[in-house]
Order: C-alpha cells, then structure tokens, then sequence
C-alpha cells in the first residue's frame, strides 16, 4: 500500500473532502434504501460542516496529495465528539481511519477532555465494528425516536432485554 500522511485540513482539500463526505451521504442511502438522504447536493453539508467546526479541527488523510480520508472533531466541555470520520471505500481496511483517529488523539493530549465520543447510524454496522475495534466500547448516550412517516425498519436490536427496530 502506498504510503498515507496525515495534515491539516487547507483549502485546496475541500473538493476532495466534498466528494467523500457525498460517498459517506449515498452508503447511508444505501443502508436506509432512501434515495432522499442528504438531498441533492450532500456535498454541501461538508460546507456546512466546516464552516461549523472551523478548518483547524479536520485532518485530512492523503495517498500521493489525493484525500483518501478525513476526520472532524468537535470539542466539548469534558469531551471531542468525532464528526465525522470518513474513508474513501477503495481505502477502507487498510489502517487509513485508524491512522486518522490516532491524530486526533495525539491533537487531545494534555488538554484535560475526558472522552472522545461518536455517533453513528445504527445501520452502519462496518462502523460500528470500525469503532469498538479502536476502544470505543463505552455506550454513554442512546438516541430513541418515533417515525411519523411510517416507513418499515429493520428488526432485531435488543437493548437490556427490549426489542428495538432500526
């Protein structure tokens, strides 16, 4: 595999990090089978995104000056939520997210935050694996909802004994 390096995020990576954060948006459509997700454009949420977090909290993660991958983070009181986390799929199992998240923990040390945390669709099982195989295996928050648009979901998550449909 040829070599990966890790940098801050600049200017000249936006498309790049555009085009990921879409390939992340159509996995969820696909996960979901709702073409919707994300509307026309999902490229612009990373715009969004950024303007949100600022430039300073993404790391990109590069393969001969392409962005294979990239990482934000949003610091809290006590803890940095990881927002999001993505890896080009032809880049996928080769150590890229890994590398990615270790930079962001080296960014976090001595700053006195408590946890790093992350949220994830709950059908996004690769993720999830992703994410308890680098220590994330501490579950601090459970988000239930109620769909008013009655669409079929999946069956087969149990939660303290109680059967939930994702």
């Amino acid at each position: 595999m040829e070599r990966i390096h890790i940098r801050a995020y600049g200017e000249e990576h936006r498309e790049d990090c555009r085009r990921l954060w879409a390939e992340l948006t159509q996995r969820h459509r696909d996960i979901y089978d709702d073409q919707g997700i994300g509307g026309a454009d999902p490229g612009k949420y990373f715009d969004e995104h950024l303007e949100k977090i600022g430039p300073g909290r993404i790391l990109v993660a590069l393969a001969r000056s392409k962005v294979v991958g990239f990482v934000g983070y949003m610091p809290g009181e006590d803890e940095v939520e990881v927002e999001p986390l993505i890896v080009s799929t032809s880049y996928r199992g080769k150590g890229v997210g890994t590398m990615l998240l270790d930079a962001v923990k080296d960014r976090l040390k001595d700053t006195g935050l408590k946890y790093l945390s992350v949220r994830l669709v709950a059908r996004n099982k690769d993720a999830i694996e992703f994410f308890r195989k680098n220590g994330f295996d501490k579950v601090g928050r459970i988000e239930l909802f109620i769909d008013l648009t009655c669409k079929d979901w999946e069956k087969g998550l149990k939660l303290f004994d109680m059967d939930f449909e994702y």
